[in-house]
């Protein structure tokens, strides 16, 4: 098997010949970005989110190569559809500090009904550790308060996610 990895294989894609092995460094930075632009057109204020899967790959493109924590927040409407996708909290490169008052002033801010949270784990290891697990509580714990839902907890690293909800931890 050949360790290149090819783009796409659709024969009426211009890209069709293109590999990721082949490009440049510049190239495949300019590729990140346009995919990007791409994920956050798709993603955009109004797009319903039914599963963990219909954000993961906008989440594991725009925190790849992030190199200290990011923990954010995707507001959602009643439907589950985006109202915004906000970085609130920016750590070191095996933390981030998380205030429940900030999380749901903007939660208040944005009149949100539903909240999914996301972050990365810089290491590469997206299995949530026990002060991730605390964290997610507090602030269902908080929302809960001005009858905000938590629907779910992404955490990227590696190339991979793990869902809360899809692991019961919510």
């Amino acid at each position: 098997m050949e360790n290149i990895a090819r783009l796409e294989t659709n024969n009426d894609n211009r890209f069709n010949s293109i590999y990721g092995a082949t490009l440049t460094d510049s190239e495949k930075s300019t590729l990140i970005a346009l995919s990007l632009d791409l994920l956050r057109e798709k993603y955009r204020p109004g797009f319903v989110i039914k599963n963990p899967a219909d954000v993961s790959d906008f989440l594991r493109l725009k925190l790849a190569d992030v190199k200290n924590e990011i923990f954010g927040a995707i507001f959602l409407t009643n439907r589950n559809a985006i109202i915004s996708t906000d970085d609130l909290f920016h750590g070191t490169i095996d933390t981030a500090s998380v205030y429940p008052r900030v999380v749901v002033q903007r939660a208040m801010e944005r009149n949100a009904a539903a909240v999914i949270f996301y972050h990365n784990h810089p290491s590469g290891e997206p299995e949530p550790s026990e002060a991730d697990k605390m964290i997610t509580s507090r602030l269902k714990e908080a929302l809960s308060l001005v009858d905000t839902r938590v629907l779910d907890h992404l955490v990227v690293g590696g190339g991979e996610f793990i869902s809360f909800s899809e692991r019961g931890y919510l």
